[in-house]
């Protein structure tokens, strides 16, 4: 993300995704603010036996979840900055279960991470309905 978010500063190259289809769902459900196109794609993503990941626990970070993003953004800076890992994996604010997948498109290891060609994604009919049975 060149433009930023939680994790990173505008400018460096972070790719976001989740760890599981449901939960990159949820985060797209999220963040559109009631209105998603109906033609979304998504991509699998393959990370490598071997690739160093570094995980960040829930406690790791203080105030992570706040919404100015400090002090996750700073420590989302000096991993992509020092290279440390290509993988660093992240809690989903948007539900705790779920953890969100940072890539760091600069780390010498990124080439080995490969990515499967785009897929629909195919969103069920009752997410856009209202409690009384009426579209959104």
């Amino acid at each position: 993300m060149l433009h930023g978010a939680r994790w990173n500063s505008p400018g460096r190259r972070v790719i976001y995704a989740a760890e599981t289809h449901a939960g990159a769902l949820l985060e797209i459900l999220v963040h559109a603010s009631g209105s998603v196109p109906r033609s979304q794609g998504y991509i699998e993503i393959e990370i490598p036996p071997g690739l160093p990941i570094e995980e960040v626990a829930h406690d790791a970070v203080p105030n992570w979840d706040s919404p100015s993003f400090e002090t996750a953004r700073a420590f989302g800076d000096r991993w992509y900055d020092e290279r440390r890992t290509p993988v660093l994996m992240v809690p989903s604010v948007v539900t705790l279960v779920e953890r969100n997948v940072l890539i760091n498109q600069e780390h010498p290891d990124f080439a080995r991470i490969r990515a499967s060609r785009p897929m629909a994604v195919r969103w069920d009919a009752r997410l856009w309905r209202r409690p009384q049975g009426k579209p959104i």
